[in-house]
């Protein structure tokens, strides 16, 4: 993007080998991290299902000896779309739930035995979660199931996902 320089860092040793696009820090460090290279996708959203599908994600990622990659998606379209008035366009806001949850896990006993990370997007859920998922060559993706009637309208999660993803794709009730 123009105008826009990749920070440097500390120790002044170059990002990205020759020849490849660039890369920030941190998707420096985590994508040429083993732990993380072939590791779990689990969404996450601090729900009851989200919350069964991470402990499922923390015992499969610990017996597998790789890192955990828990994903919150932050819905950002306006909530005219919904009604019909705007065609979906994304809004760039801040989602401060997101740094909740990542407090949340930080404090978290559990997530002591696995390394992990918290990633942040915003947009469609099945295509963030499948894009992470890919980034970092994720071995399954872990959700949990959509009760009630949004997503029998809508369609759940975990279905859509089940059917366009290209990794496998573990649903948790």
């Amino acid at each position: 993007m123009a105008g826009h320089e990749i920070p440097e860092p500390k120790d002044r040793k170059p990002l990205t080998d020759p020849g490849s696009e660039p890369r920030t820090v941190d998707e420096a460090r985590h994508a040429c991290d083993p732990a993380f290279r072939h590791g779990v996708v689990v969404g996450f959203d601090g729900s009851t299902s989200s919350e069964r599908a991470l402990a499922y994600a923390i015992g499969m990622a610990g017996r597998s000896g790789s890192g955990l990659i828990i994903v919150h998606v932050a819905n950002r379209l306006p909530t005219t779309v919904w009604a019909g008035c705007e065609p979906p366009v994304f809004v760039d806001v801040p989602d401060h739930r997101t740094e909740v949850l990542g407090l949340e896990l930080a404090c978290a006993d559990y997530l002591s035995e696995v390394p992990w990370v918290l990633v942040e997007r915003g947009g469609d859920i099945c295509h963030e979660l499948e894009e992470v998922g890919r980034e970092y060559a994720a071995d399954a993706i872990v959700v949990g199931s959509t009760h009630g009637i949004v997503g029998r309208i809508f369609g759940s999660v975990a279905g859509r996902l089940a059917r366009r993803a290209q990794r496998p794709v573990i649903v948790i009730p």
